[in-house]
């Protein structure tokens, strides 16, 4: 994927996960599974992205995404959410349920 891919999927999707992970990420490897079990649960209708910053440093220079794991959470193509490194699960289903109600009904 490039920058061009990911920018549309985020202009034609009402909401989009975009989660940034790096090989070495022990973190990341671990927290993914959960990010993606909670939107795929929780929030059925926010695509989810999956990015690889060692395979895509372009993407992630373009989105001011520096360090990993980090979670962009767009609506409507504004960035409304931006989790780095630390992230409870707990919490963000928090921050994500309200607007995503909004929107998704």
């Amino acid at each position: 994927m490039d920058v061009a891919a990911l920018k549309e999927i985020i202009k034609t999707e009402s909401a989009v996960a975009v989660y940034f992970s790096a090989p070495n990420c022990g973190v990341c490897q671990a927290l993914r599974p959960k990010v993606e079990a909670l939107f795929s649960e929780r929030f059925p209708m926010v695509k989810i992205v999956h990015i690889q910053i060692d395979k895509s440093p372009g993407i992630a220079g373009n989105y001011g995404v520096f360090s990993a794991p980090t979670l962009l959470v767009f609506f409507e193509g504004k960035e409304f959410l931006r989790k780095v490194r630390l992230m409870g699960i707990q919490e963000l289903q928090e921050k994500v349920e309200r607007p995503y109600k909004m929107l998704i009904g």
